[in-house]
């Protein structure tokens, strides 16, 4: 069966639309901040977004209907690759990011949530081109398409996409409909980011620095208006903050639905948020202890600085307050290791996913038990429910994929020369959307060393990371194009 290409286009048609109206946000703090200039950039591209994406919704209006896999799969993969050009485009057209692979680079980065940047000057970025670059990682955190289903009716006909979209192996219907589903998770996230961002001007932040800091936190994109990120602020007060809604924006959003309708005792319940709080409470203690015995750190210092870190790599936030860098190699293998975990299905955290950590957990226990008891029936579980073998198919075949997509992202931008570390925790690092890496590419470096060869190559792994790879990656392959091959 062909793809339906115009109910595809009439959607992204749809984003479009949606993306030129967000516009008006960074116009409206361009304003504020007498940028005139970024103003009319804003201006401009949203009317040139606009006027691109109304004639596809006119032409294709008839054809709109409850949208197949394979449409899924286009409208997500492409609404992601029109969103990262045209976010690109106020950065290029107002000349504060010069070439058009560091743009697209940055605005992929921000759109994925992954905070890496190629900016060596963050400071010297005008106001409103620093808001539309952490505004993006709250756009781009949630999702696309889940903001536009929540907000126009007839897009949740094509449910297919917010399944595609969604970051971990599931996502449930929350609610009767995928529209009311879209919407309850939108509420939430909206709630989230009401509250740190007056907890935040609370701490002394203004509300400009409340806000951007505030969408990298719920986003956990990690995104700063500062070189030196939230250590900026030497704020144990507004660490705490930050801490505290990147760990709750790491737990599955699904969830806290549940607990809203059901019991909030269903989150403590929940067996990936406990193994979720028990990496980070392993990794926490285990680097403090390093610190302090190994690393000259003072007690109070290295549980600060290990508790922020922790949480801040886990979820793939990317914030910093000290540089891992030079803390001992324990400690920095322990924060490598937190690069593959990621955090809960359904969140807005990248990386592998916490649930299936605990699916290859339970798959290694059950081939010892096979070896111990050869003639054994052993079933993979979690909380004494037992998984399908495609799901346990499926994870194993995830993993694969993710180890295998790192491993040629490092070849690629191998070329380029730099050190293994390097070129390793930058492929792991833009795949896992992160955001710094380790040696030249650590919390106090930037990815502006790389030719625009390997920033094209980092800025694909992004979108393949934030999509879970299948998505983006079907999108490309000769059978999804002729189907028939099957």
């Amino acid at each position: 069966m062909g793809l339906n290409y115009r109910a595809a286009l009439n959607i992204l048609g749809v984003i479009l639309t949606i993306l030129s109206v967000i516009f008006m946000l960074p116009v409206i703090v361009s304003i504020i901040y007498h940028e005139y200039t970024n103003a009319l950039i804003f201006t401009g591209t949203a009317a040139a977004v606009f006027i691109a994406g109304l004639p596809l919704r006119r032409m294709t209006k008839s054809q709109l209907g409850d949208l197949g896999i394979r449409e899924g799969f286009f409208v997500v993969s492409s609404t992601w690759i029109v969103i990262s050009f045209v976010g690109a485009l106020p950065f290029v057209i107002s000349g504060e990011i010069s070439g058009f692979a560091d743009a697209l680079f940055e605005s992929c980065s921000g759109f994925s949530t992954t905070g890496a940047t190629i900016l060596t000057d963050i400071e010297s970025m005008s106001r409103g081109m620093l808001f539309w670059r952490s505004f993006t990682h709250w756009i781009g955190g949630m999702g696309v398409l889940i903001l536009a289903i929540a907000i126009i009716p007839m897009l949740y006909k094509g449910k297919q996409n917010l399944a595609l979209e969604s970051t971990g192996p599931t996502i449930e219907k929350t609610a009767s409909t995928m529209m009311s589903s879209a919407k309850s998770l939108y509420l939430i996230y909206i709630g989230f980011t009401v509250i740190q961002t007056v907890l935040l001007m609370a701490g002394g932040m203004n509300l400009y620095d409340s806000l951007v800091h505030t969408f990298g936190s719920v986003g956990t994109g990690g995104f700063s208006t500062y070189n030196d990120s939230i250590a900026h602020f030497d704020s144990l007060y507004i660490e705490i903050v930050t801490m505290i809604f990147m760990f709750m924006c790491g737990v599955s959003f699904n969830l806290y639905y549940i607990a809203l309708t059901k019991g909030l005792i269903n989150i403590f319940r929940n067996p990936e948020f406990r193994l979720y709080s028990a990496f980070i409470a392993v990794a926490i203690l285990i680097i403090t202890l390093d610190l302090v015995f190994k690393g000259g750190y003072s007690a109070g210092e290295s549980l600060r600085d290990s508790s922020f870190q922790v949480i801040s790599i886990i979820t793939t936030t990317g914030y910093a307050t000290c540089d891992y860098n030079t803390w001992p190699s324990l400690s920095r293998i322990i924060i490598f290791m937190l690069f593959f975990c990621g955090g809960c299905a359904s969140s807005t955290a990248g990386g592998i996913k916490v649930y299936r950590v605990q699916v290859i957990f339970r798959m290694v226990k059950r081939s010892i038990g096979i070896r111990l008891h050869p003639n054994a029936v052993i079933n993979v579980s979690i909380s004494n429910k037992r998984l399908q073998n495609e799901v346990v198919i499926n994870v194993t075949s995830f993993v694969f994929l993710y180890l295998s997509v790192m491993a040629i992202g490092t070849l690629l931008i191998s070329v380029d020369n730099f050190d293994f570390t390097t070129n390793l925790t930058a492929a792991a690092s833009c795949l896992g959307n992160i955001g710094p890496g380790f040696n030249l590419v650590g919390p106090v470096c930037n990815y502006s060393i790389f030719s625009p060869f390997s920033k094209l190559v980092m800025s694909f792994l992004m979108i393949c990371g934030r999509l879970e790879l299948y998505t983006f990656l079907a999108f490309f392959t000769p059978h999804y194009w002729n189907p028939d091959r099957y």
